[in-house]
């Protein structure tokens, strides 16, 4: 199975010709789903030859894998430039900036992030996604250090695991709403983080209280 480019486009006509093949199977895709995916699909809608499809991309899978690292990169760039603000806020500031870009990423295109996540399954990515989780960890636990949360590396990959359990359901779900689901998701990791650095959960912080639910 070919998941790479054929060649990257080094002008800004070939640049073109990419972005309007990626941006045709993403529509084909929320129109009809992955089985409605195909080349010559792809060529026509995206008004270009399949020869010229062929020129930058071997078969469909490496124009479905372009379009995961299209999301991804889109996704990962929101995150690294909020960890790169400068100076602290409160937790919950970070949070929240955090919950809006992964609702964002998940509700902006809601069937294209569906389709996918269902075609992801079937290609050989999974290096690249687990690099790119340890990256996106890496941002979140510099944010969570700065607010003092003990044991920040497992604290962000628990509420990373929390908001995309919540995220996930609710796309699957069919929801809309983003700002109601960024609520829900907020206090879900909000709650738990704060738990964290105050030394409630079990294994974090010094001060290890009796568990309410014991």
């Amino acid at each position: 199975m070919a998941i790479d480019l054929r060649k990257q486009p080094s002008q800004e006509r070939s640049r073109h010709t990419v972005d309007a093949i990626l941006e045709a199977a993403a529509r084909i895709l929320e129109g009809g789903g992955p089985q409605a995916l195909t080349t010559n699909a792809i060529a026509e809608r995206a008004g270009v030859s399949p020869g010229s499809l062929y020129q930058y991309f071997p078969d469909k899978h490496a124009i479905l894998a372009e379009l995961i690292r299209r999301e991804r990169a889109k996704l990962f760039a929101s995150i690294d430039a909020l960890a790169a603000r400068k100076g602290r806020r409160p937790l919950e500031a970070d949070v929240r900036a955090m919950v809006r870009i992964a609702v964002a990423h998940q509700l902006e295109r809601p069937r294209l992030a569906r389709a996918l996540e269902y075609a992801e399954a079937g290609l050989p990515l999974a290096g690249e996604t687990a690099l790119l989780a340890e990256k996106i960890a890496d941002r979140a636990a510099y944010l969570l250090a700065r607010q003092r949360v003990p044991r920040s590396r497992q604290a962000a990959r628990d509420a990373a695991a929390l908001a995309k359990g919540m995220i996930d359901a609710a796309g699957l779900a069919g929801e809309a709403d983003a700002d109601a689901l960024s609520r829900r998701v907020f206090w879900a990791v909000t709650g738990y983080l704060i738990s964290c650095r105050a030394g409630i959960v079990r294994g974090f912080g010094s001060r290890h209280r009796r568990r309410p639910w014991t």
